[in-house]
Formats: structure tokens, C-alpha cells, sequence
């Protein structure tokens, strides 16, 4: 399918850098407090110079940690058969591979990390990504589409695109403000809603309806999608990652975290490769001549309004309705936080294991 011309914009690329750097204010200032690991904690290893391996507890959470090393696999795995094969083949790996990550999170970690995860697949499952089709309505010329919009690439990457970084970090402070005070379930529920209703302004443009209130489709798409829809994206990821977060034990925050965030990726690539089924499907010809997009209003309709709401409120029923400032994860009551308790599936002879590891930090010192 080719590719429209774009002229690059230099502020286009170096504006978000810009917006985005300043995460690392966080870092420069210590406001993340952290607990530095030492050469003489029991079972570290110095692998090489400058870099602690922690031993014991890769020892006693090897099936965990093999689980998670194998489904970092699962993207690229999927992407290169999805790439020489037929999307229906990808489509169908990536279901597998989604079923085995959450199969494994059943039997290895507590069920309410299971839950969770679950909540969170079917709500990012249920965001099918058809943008491909919408990015050719808004752009296609007057021989494709007589009546559309005909935004230049100027106006519909960098213009949007700065407004929609400076709106996420307005996001950021309105969802401090308001949200945060809310329970997991109820604040879940309400920005799923609001995310549904903000895809009905590409609705609207495809429809016609705001030039029969007179107003036209740049200051719609504007105010509807470089705005609105930002500021609702911005509010749905907040607790999703806010969960993430919460799911990861004690002495396997960052692995753990990676694997959560890593099949929530997973499950956005997956939507998109769904939605790209879906757009084959439909029979739409999005480029060339005579382009017909006459499903698209039907696809808005069902795909990105209807099926949130249908399958991401009844999700957000499996996630343990606390505050969002609560654990909802005792994993001191699930054997995770006791040095000699091991975990599901994991070594039991945890006495002999540790006297092992005192003697490699002994010859290791």
C-alpha cells in the first residue's frame, strides 16, 4: 500500500523529545527513592566489574523468571510470522502465545495478579485499532475522496501533535487532581466511557454532521481529536499503569513489571493486527482513485464506541475494588516477602539452597 509524500518538520520531531524529557527532572532531583543492592547482601555475585547478580533468588524464581525470559520472545515471534505469513496465521500465534502468558500467570503468580492481568488484556484487546483507515480518510486528495477532509501532513502530524503533548501533560495533572482519589473499578469504568465517547468526533467528521453545525473539519479534528481524544488516552493509561505497578513482588519489581508491561504491548500489537483484519475485510479502498470508505462510519460505530464499552466495563469488574493508593496484593500473606519461603513451583529444599548461597557469598567475599 504506498505511503503518501511527507515533508519532515523538524519541530515535529524535537517538540514531544522536549516534553517527554522532562520525566527526567524525577530522576535528577532523587524524588524516586531506591534501595541500593550491595556485594554483601546473600546471594549476590559479581558477574563482572561493576555488576551485582543476585543468585539466590534467580535460583529459587527460576520457573518465574524462565516464563517471563520465554515471553519476551512472544512480539518479535509473532511480528516475523505475521510479516512471511498470511495476517490470519499471525492472528492466530498471537492468540496462543497471549493464552500461554496468562496460563502461566494462573499457575505461578497469586489470582489476583491473574485477574488483574486478565482485566487488562480484555480492556487493551477491546481497543481494536482501525487508525490505518482513518489516517487515509483524513488525508486523501480530491481524486480519492471528493468530499473529505484533505488534511495536509503539516497540519495532521505536527500541529496535532504538539497540541496532543501539551494536552497529555495537562492530562497528567487533571487525572492528580480528580481521579486520583478514585477506586481502581469505578475510575476504570469512567475513563473506558469517555474514551468511547471521544472516537465519536472521528465519527462525527466522517458523517458530515459538524459541517451542519457549521464547523469545519481542521477545527473539529482539532479541538476533537488533537485535544479530547488525547486527553482521554492519557487518563486510560494512568491506571492501567498505576496496576502494572502495583502487580510487581518484592525482589522482582523490574522483571515482573517488564513481563506485565510487556503483554499489554502484546495486546495493543495484537488490536492493531485485529483492526488490520477487520479493514480487509470491509472491502474499503483507502488509496488510488475512487476510493470507497463507506464502512468506516459502521466501524466507528461498532469496533471503537460499541465494543469498548461492551467488553472493558464488565473487565474492570476483576480488579479488586480498592483505593488506588492501597496494595491490592498482600504478598507477604502469599510467601512472597519471607528470604526462605519459595513460591509456586519453585525449590522446596529452601534450607539447603540457602546454606549454598552463604557459601558463595563467603568465597565470593
Amino acid at each position: 500500500m504506498p505511503s503518501a509524500p511527507f515533508s519532515p518538520n523538524p519541530m515535529s520531531d524535537h517538540f514531544p523529545t522536549l516534553i517527554n524529557g522532562t520525566s527526567s527532572f524525577g530522576f535528577l532531583w532523587l524524588w524516586l527513592p531506591e534501595k541500593k543492592r550491595s556485594a554483601n547482601d546473600t546471594g549476590m555475585v559479581k558477574s563482572c566489574p561493576g555488576i551485582l547478580f543476585d543468585s539466590r533468588n534467580c535460583r529459587r524464581r527460576r520457573i518465574s523468571f524462565l516464563v517471563i525470559a520465554l515471553s519476551a520472545l512472544a512480539a518479535p515471534l509473532a511480528s516475523a510470522v505475521t510479516t512471511f505469513t498470511a495476517l490470519g496465521v499471525g492472528l492466530a500465534l498471537s492468540a496462543l502465545v497471549l493464552a500461554s502468558c496468562a496460563l502461566a500467570t494462573y499457575f505461578i503468580f497469586p489470582r489476583i495478579m491473574f485477574w488483574t492481568l486478565m482485566a487488562i488484556i480484555l480492556i487493551d484487546l477491546s481497543n481494536v485499532n482501525i487508525s490505518p483507515a482513518l489516517e487515509y480518510y483524513y488525508t486523501a486528495d480530491e481524486a480519492c475522496l471528493a468530499n473529505g477532509p484533505h488534511f495536509d501532513y503539516t497540519y495532521f502530524i505536527t500541529v496535532t501533535g504538539i497540541v496532543g503533548c501539551i494536552v497529555n501533560f495537562f492530562g497528567v495533572m487533571l487525572y492528580q487532581t480528580f481521579l486520583s482519589g478514585w477506586k481502581f473499578r469505578p475510575v476504570l469504568i469512567f475513563t473506558i466511557a469517555i474514551g468511547s465517547l471521544s472516537n465519536a468526533t472521528d465519527l462525527f467528521i466522517v458523517m458530515g454532521w459538524n459541517r451542519m453545525m457549521g464547523i469545519s473539519d481542521k477545527v473539529f479534528f482539532l479541538f476533537g481529536n488533537a485535544i479530547f481524544d488525547s486527553l482521554t488516552d492519557i487518563l486510560m493509561k494512568i491506571p492501567r499503569a498505576s496496576m502494572i505497578a502495583k502487580m510487581a513482588p518484592p525482589k522482582m519489581e523490574s522483571t515482573v513489571f517488564a513481563f506485565s508491561v510487556g503483554i499489554a504491548n502484546f495486546c495493543i500489537m495484537l488490536s492493531r493486527l485485529i483492526g488490520s483484519g477487520i479493514i480487509q475485510q470491509s472491502g474499503m479502498k483507502t488509496v488510488g482513485v475512487d476510493c470507497d470508505f463507506g464502512k468506516l462510519p459502521e466501524l466507528i460505530a461498532t469496533v471503537q464506541i460499541l465494543l469498548p464499552l461492551a467488553i472493558g466495563i464488565p473487565a474492570s469488574f476483576l480488579v479488586p475494588n480498592v483505593f488506588q493508593a492501597d496494595n491490592f496484593i498482600n504478598w507477604e500473606a502469599e510467601g512472597w516477602c519471607h528470604d526462605d519461603a519459595p513460591g509456586p513451583f519453585e525449590n522446596e529444599d529452601s534450607g539447603a539452597q540457602h546454606i549454598k548461597d552463604q557459601q558463595l557469598h563467603e568465597m565470593d567475599g
